[in-house]
């Protein structure tokens, strides 16, 4: 039996779409690691994995991160070799390229991928990430969480955003702002130690890879991709934005112009 059938739904030549498609990853900690895990399980056939990290020596990372084992907090083992394991053990037939580099290092992956997941810290980043999926016209598809102190209690907020041409960047959407960027700037670009825990990590992840399934399977029957969706913690809730609605009457002015669109390599 074909251990894709219970999802024949998504279309007549989904699972051979599905094994032709590239995924990047970039940053295989919490959110990652899950991504990684559900595209193996749903049939990517070709994934490439991107962090330059080994897991936490001190194995804070075991709370989230998919696929750790205290033996690998103990080898000091490279986040991507710790994905590349799971996805394998999952499905053995997909192609799982590894860099354990920096994402700027490896931009001819980026290049090659049908979709670019970010699931870093840091705003300056991303807002590079995306600039760079950008330019080479690939969608990019971000996942972001924080913690809040509020009075006596903690705010528990995150998103997973879909990043393309023709549609509104992150910073429309709201999610990188020029303030922000010059705080984490003052801070010589840290991210700083962010709480994160593995079922918020999940959402965010799981919301990450239903929006890559809109694009690349017929299933859904919306005319346009769904580009913002809102996880609010502490109701457990995940919601398409509200400020989709006003975005959708704009457009981006971010990347409009020709000279910031398309891979210059392209011939």
């Amino acid at each position: 039996m074909d251990k894709h059938n219970r999802q024949s739904f998504l279309g007549p030549n989904s699972e051979a779409t599905l094994r032709s498609s590239r995924a990047v990853i970039i940053g295989l900690g919490g959110g990652g690691s899950h991504i990684g895990q559900q595209l193996a399980h749903v049939g990517v056939g070709n994934i490439f994995l991107i962090d330059p990290d080994t897991i936490d020596r001190e194995g804070t990372n075991l709370n989230r991160l998919i696929g750790g084992t205290e033996k690998d907090v103990e080898d000091e083992t490279l986040k991507v070799e710790i994905a590349k394991r799971l996805i394998q053990s999952i499905d053995s037939r997909i192609q799982v390229h590894t860099f354990d580099t920096p994402w700027q290092e490896n931009l001819q992956v980026l290049r090659g991928g049908d979709v670019v997941f970010g699931c870093i810290d840091g705003l300056m980043q991303r807002r590079d990430i995306e600039s760079a999926t950008r330019r080479y016209m690939i969608p990019y598809i971000d996942i972001g969480m924080d913690v809040h102190k509020v009075d006596s209690h903690y705010s528990v907020s995150g998103q997973a955003s879909l990043s393309m041409h023709g549609q509104p960047c992150m910073k429309c959407m709201g999610i990188i702002r020029d303030d922000q960027l010059a705080h984490e700037a003052a801070l010589y670009g840290a991210a700083g130690e962010r709480p994160q825990v593995v079922w918020s990590n999940g959402v965010l992840a799981s919301a990450a890879v239903g929006l890559f399934m809109q694009l690349v399977t017929p299933w859904a029957s919306h005319p346009k991709p769904v580009t913002l969706l809102e996880f609010d913690g502490n109701r457990q809730t995940l919601t398409e934005s509200r400020k989709l609605k006003y975005l959708g009457q704009m457009s981006c002015d971010h990347y409009a112009y020709p000279i910031e669109l398309g891979d210059p390599f392209l011939k």
